[in-house]
């Protein structure tokens, strides 16, 4: 970590109430406890979530109270100084000072006030913001792959970013708008009460209703646009993030105007559902404040005309407009929460489609290893990610431990599938797969899989420094440990030629690295785990001759004294390999070292032939 890290870490922890132990502690009562999926009131799950921080919220109601106090006096002293004005009693002076005095002070501390309001709700807040984000990571990393592959990566982005947020203005906007409107209607209420005058409180009444009836007019209209707007978006997201991608291949096939085109389509479905959004919305808010200025006015000609009767004082129909003012405002801050609590709820349902899924892998209760000695069966294993077409069928094999085996076929044969299922990331629908001897269903995969890596044919790589992706989950790696497996990945000549060496950044997704460079990487990062187990999945299949030679002793060195799995096309890599299994339509057909294969000339014989 650098020094400004260091610093910047220091001034966070000095200013910031919130840490990690808990918002990590969030992240898990999310998950466990407080999220319920399509519950049956968005504020039901709104104060489940906020459950740890009841105590920062009525902090933060009570001091927000103090802070409103002027607003709820001035109409008061307002209505006192006018009727000094009128009647001009002998201790006009004493009352207009006493007024003006207490709404000075009531007013000098609304700004601490302010401050220590917005102070325990932001602590709430903020942080049930930062748990919510970090709830949906943390269950995307329990959920299935199966689960992953099939959500989009932009509707998980969507999820993220903009649907917390959406819940995050949701619960501000209750505890700032909601709570400043409920205060001023109980205050506007009282004095109305007390004044005794029923004819006018009938005009204060009203409003509710017709406002209340506005509510349900439009209510299930906003529910469906906002509904639309949402997933309209997270296929905007999702298009968005396929199309950078792309862009490397759109442009080296000429098709660049054609995928702007297509974007364009989808960001004008985007405009027109946001557009019948913002109608609605206006429609909504415009009618609202309609109805409740015209009670406004009904109730201004009302008092005026007991004024000019004598029933009440000029002081008092101020006090009514005041408060009637007031009361517009309020009932329409209230009324006009509608599209943000809708919004809000379908968020919260959105973000429950990943913290409410179920698709998770459960490793509770499961046997817990602390080593491996990598022997593999499979003991006639069915699987298919189709049940009615499935891909192995019956598949016998056995991998003893410290052996190399290369496992080859025709595209569709289950190379892929074993290593999926060697993996854990998916269970076989019927048999066995074995681990040293114990049912990989029955021990808990994550304590198995610190002694696997897994090299894929396209490598991983993230914003970062060569450094970063190869110390990447081991970050107590010693610079003597990370030279020897440089040397072994046959990395060291990479480094050299870069600017900064190990702390050259490499660009978004390895961008500024060749394919051999970036799968060096890779084999970096498996050795630098020190696996018992190793998966390699056709690690050369997409490299030139040189590229090639290098990773192949780099594979070597990789697979020295461990358990290796390797999905190969390539004769060089296959060779290499202690034994050699040939599947056929999810089935192991034929198995033994390279010779004893070519002497069958059977299915290895003739797959050789067709690469020479």
């Amino acid at each position: 970590m650098t020094n400004t890290e260091v610093n910047k870490q220091d001034i966070i922890q000095q200013e910031e109430p919130i840490l990690e132990q808990d918002i990590e502690q969030l992240e898990k009562d999310f998950i466990d406890k407080y999220y319920v999926r399509n519950s049956r009131s968005p504020f039901s799950t709104l104060l489940r979530l906020y459950k740890r921080y009841y105590g920062k919220l009525l902090l933060s109601a009570l001091f927000f109270i103090i802070k409103v106090s002027p607003q709820l006096y001035l109409p008061v002293a307002m209505a006192n100084i006018i009727d000094v004005i009128t009647s001009r009693p002998e201790n006009a002076t004493e009352i207009i000072l006493t007024n003006a005095l207490i709404a000075t002070f009531l007013i000098a501390i609304n700004i601490p006030c302010h401050m220590m309001y917005i102070k325990y709700r932001s602590i709430a807040t903020r942080s049930v913001e930062a748990g919510l984000r970090g709830a949906i990571v943390r269950k995307l990393q329990q959920l299935s792959i199966k689960f992953n592959k099939e959500m989009q990566s932009g509707r998980i982005q969507s999820k993220i970013i903009r649907d917390v947020e959406a819940i995050f203005e949701f619960s501000s906007q209750i505890f700032n708008s909601g709570m400043d409107a409920a205060i001023n209607l109980i205050t506007v209420f009282a004095v109305i009460i007390a004044k005794a005058d029923w004819f006018v409180m009938l005009f204060f009444i009203l409003g509710g209703p017709a406002s209340t009836f506005l509510v349900r007019l439009f209510r299930k209209r906003i529910g469906s646009n906002n509904r639309e707007f949402r997933i309209e978006m997270e296929v905007t997201s999702s298009r968005v993030a396929d199309m950078v991608e792309m862009i490397p291949v759109t442009r080296a096939h000429g098709l660049g105007d054609t995928e702007a085109n297509k974007m364009t389509d989808q960001v004008s479905r985007l405009a027109a559902k946001g557009i019948q959004l913002d109608r609605t919305n206006a429609l909504f808010g415009s009618s609202s404040w309609a109805v409740s200025n015209i009670f406004r006015l009904l109730c201004l000609i009302y008092t005026v005309i007991l004024a000019l009767n004598g029933i009440l004082s000029a002081g008092d129909v101020a006090l009514y407009q005041s408060y009637f003012g007031l009361l517009v405002t309020y009932i329409s801050t209230i009324v006009n929460l509608l599209p943000t609590i809708t919004k809000g709820s379908e968020s919260i349902n959105s973000v429950g489609e990943i913290l409410g899924a179920h698709d998770i892998e459960d490793n509770r209760g499961k046997q817990k290893i602390d080593g491996v000695k990598g022997e593999f069966v499979f003991d006639n294993v069915y699987f298919g990610y189709d049940k009615e077409n499935p891909v192995l069928k019956g598949l016998d094999l056995k991998v003893n431990a410290g052996e190399t085996v290369a496992i080859v076929g025709e595209s569709g044969a289950g190379k892929s599938t074993i290593l999926n299922l060697v993996t854990g990331f998916y269970t076989a629908t019927d048999g066995k797969v074995l681990i040293d001897g114990k049912d990989l269903c029955k021990i808990d995969l994550t304590s198995y899989r610190k002694h696997l890596a897994v090299v894929p044919q396209v490598s991983s790589m993230f914003t970062g420094t060569i450094r970063d992706n190869i110390t990447y989950g081991s970050p107590k790696v010693t610079e003597k440990q990370l030279t020897e497996v440089i040397e072994a990945a046959c990395l060291k000549d990479v480094i050299d030629s870069m600017p900064l060496g190990l702390d050259t950044p490499i660009g978004e997704h390895g961008g500024k690295l060749s394919g051999g460079q970036r799968q060096r990487i890779s084999i970096a990062r498996a050795l630098i785990r020190d696996p018992k187990i190793i998966i390699l999945d056709e690690a050369t299949s997409a490299l030139d001759t040189v590229s090639e030679k290098h990773i192949q002793a780099a594979i070597n060195n990789l697979a020295k004294g461990r358990t290796t799995l390797i999905v190969a096309h390539r004769l060089s890599t296959v060779k290499d390999a202690d034994k050699i299994a040939v599947l056929k339509k999810g089935k192991c057909v034929e198995f033994g070292t390279y010779d004893e294969l070519m002497a069958l000339k059977g299915e290895f014989y003739n797959f050789r032939n067709l690469q020479v």
